[in-house]
């Protein structure tokens, strides 16, 4: 029997939050930092109207959407690079700039798609450690060798909910060999309201080591459209260009981000909601000792530390009512944690109910 060979790689699949049991009918999915209102009803109502031909293909190079994105972020069309979802640009980026034995940086707890790719195309991942689940410019500075090519950070950082100020994102900057790639991604940037935060896009327009990473997977509500962004140099854009997949980004994902960014309506009335039941959640859990990171995205990481209860028994007394949240065990590594995205109303009333239900027995007054 002939055997066809293939490459072998020493890495850990990514594990989505979960989303179903089997068990289960209806479920409150908590667990992937989703849009807590959905879409915008403008969005609902171009998709709905627009006559979209499936039997044609997409605008390769995204144009018009990167035109709208370049008139709502006021920066250059021309340096934009869109993608299946940002998993899909930093997966290019890994490829352009990354050879066998090249070393990447990435905080101690950080998306693992980061690490994921980088490994694909043989690169070694180094972890610099974080302080109280912040990432630290000081330990990441520490990491850095001459085999250093790119550093990845998340601000906000995902999944522990912190981030880093201006200050600190252009003193790693500052202090980083110029050939590095600082890679800064924004996934979370547009909820943050916070006077000393900056987002990566507003420090970095003109600069050529650092590259930018945008999605519409959050406050925007297309996750399962998989369209996202990245911006820098033209001169990186170019050559991402070149190895980007034709038609990567398909035509209804393309017109649903084109109409998403020009509701700002929609966007402000998410990031109320999300301050809003961020600090109702936040008040409700520390009822019961249950402590959490500042408002800084649309989650939060539940520490279960001082709980008379683990965070292992909790996750199974919300999945037995339907209730999902993730598990920062998986992937993260992060010990007696979960992970709890904001959600709608209803649905955060129902997980408040659920936890008064799990712990009546037990609060703090």
């Amino acid at each position: 029997m002939t055997t066809i060979s293939f490459k072998k790689f020493n890495i850990e699949a990514y594990k989505p939050g979960k989303s179903s049991f089997k068990k289960l009918k209806k479920v409150i999915k908590l667990s992937a930092n989703e849009s807590a209102l959905g879409m915008s009803p403008k969005v609902k109502k171009i998709i709905s109207n627009k006559k979209i031909l499936l039997n044609k293909y997409p605008d390769g190079k995204s144009q018009n959407l990167r035109k709208v994105i370049s008139k709502a972020y006021k920066c250059n069309s021309e340096k934009i690079v869109c993608g299946a979802g940002s998993d899909e640009v930093i997966q290019m980026i890994c490829q352009l700039f990354l050879n066998p034995k090249d070393e990447v940086l990435v905080p101690e707890y950080s998306f693992l798609m980061y690490r994921i790719y980088s490994k694909i195309v043989g690169a070694k991942v180094i972890f610099a450690k974080e302080i109280n689940f912040k990432v630290s410019v000081k330990e990441i500075l520490k990491k850095v060798t001459k085999k250093t090519k790119i550093v990845f950070i998340a601000n906000p950082n995902n999944p522990t909910g912190t981030y880093l100020t201006k200050k600190e994102v252009l003193y790693l900057r500052k202090k980083l060999n110029k050939k590095i790639l600082l890679v800064i991604d924004d996934a979370y940037a547009e909820y943050m309201t916070n006077k000393d935060y900056s987002s990566g896009l507003n420090l970095f327009k003109n600069k050529n080591n650092v590259f930018i990473l945008r999605t519409f997977s959050k406050i925007f509500g297309l996750a399962s459209l998989r369209v996202g962004w990245g911006y820098g140099s033209k001169k990186i854009v170019d050559a991402l260009n070149v190895i980007k997949p034709p038609f990567n980004v398909n035509g209804i994902a393309q017109l649903a981000a084109s109409e998403a960014l020009k509701d700002k309506t929609f966007v402000i009335k998410s990031v109320r909601h999300n301050l809003l039941y961020f600090k109702k959640l936040k008040k409700f859990l520390e009822t019961y000792n249950i402590y959490s990171n500042s408002v800084s995205a649309n989650f939060l990481l539940l520490n279960f530390d001082k709980c008379k209860y683990s965070a292992k028994y909790l996750y199974e007394k919300l999945k037995n009512k339907g209730i999902i949240l993730r598990s920062t065990e998986d992937g993260y590594n992060i010990k007696n944690k979960l992970r709890l995205t904001i959600g709608s109303k209803k649905e955060n009333l129902k997980f408040m109910g659920a936890i008064k239900q799990i712990l009546k027995k037990w609060k703090i007054f």
